[in-house]
């Protein structure tokens, strides 16, 4: 049984893969160019809170302060691994679907305060799948591994190329990283992730539709993170018993 799991999931990952590498396309350039659009009609201070979000997201995953909660899951098969990671993902999207949901209603004021908090969350569940995955995220190394999935996940198609070949031979880019977090270049990481906004997520902060575009946005892209996380995971899994 757990050989036929690790052949699909297998099958399922060489097909992420290749999506992964995939060359920007005509639909991506119009997207990128329709959210440079919105973005310069985003007052200032949008942009400003924004900013400083994704600052201190990335300053806490650094520091660990809000991640390390438990003891990496020991020795398991791939199945109950990703029985348990699906289960979590489930949790969190409705959650922030909840979450997104109630502050959409607010308009942009709310709509502000969400950003930050759904951020949290996300990288809450990243920290869980991680432990689940076996990695013990009280290496800030592992920590950092967290932030590259989740930009692979949000990022247009020509960064994302880059960011899945820093994670695709992961045990020899770590090296390359200082071993204390202090003299990580974070302002640099936090830009890569500041400059690519989903524009569906800026729709939550219109009156009268944010309630229900909180609700959906928030669900869908907090299950597409946790598919990012899966594979990227399994890179590494497959790596391993190879």
């Amino acid at each position: 049984m757990e050989q036929a799991y690790e052949h699909q999931a297998k099958l399922e990952l060489a097909l992420w893969q290749k999506e992964m590498q995939r060359k920007p396309g005509i639909r991506g350039t119009i997207s990128r160019s329709l959210q440079t659009r919105i973005n310069r009609v985003i007052p200032e201070k949008v942009h400003e809170v924004v900013t400083a979000a994704f600052r201190e997201m990335v300053r806490g995953v650094l520091a660990g302060s809000s991640l390390i909660a438990g003891d990496p899951l020991p020795d398991q098969d791939l199945q109950i691994r990703e029985s348990l990671v699906r289960d979590k993902i489930s949790v969190y999207s409705k959650t922030a679907a909840a979450e997104g949901a109630i502050t959409g209603a607010g308009g942009i004021l709310l709509g502000l305060a969400d950003f930050p908090i759904w951020l949290g969350l996300k990288m809450k569940m990243m920290g869980d799948i991680a432990l689940l995955y076996g990695h013990d995220i009280r290496d800030y190394r592992e920590r950092l591994y967290l932030l590259y999935v989740f930009q692979l996940a949000f990022s247009g198609r020509k960064h994302r190329k880059r960011i899945y070949c820093t994670i695709e031979n992961w045990d020899e880019t770590v090296k390359a990283f200082p071993p204390d977090p202090e003299q990580f270049d974070w302002r640099s990481f936090q830009q890569e992730y500041r400059d690519y906004l989903d524009i569906a997520k800026l729709l939550q902060l219109i009156p009268g539709v944010g309630a229900f575009v909180g609700a959906y946005v928030n669900h869908r892209l907090t299950n597409k993170l946790g598919e990012t996380a899966i594979n990227a995971y399994r890179l590494r899994f497959f790596a391993k018993s190879s």
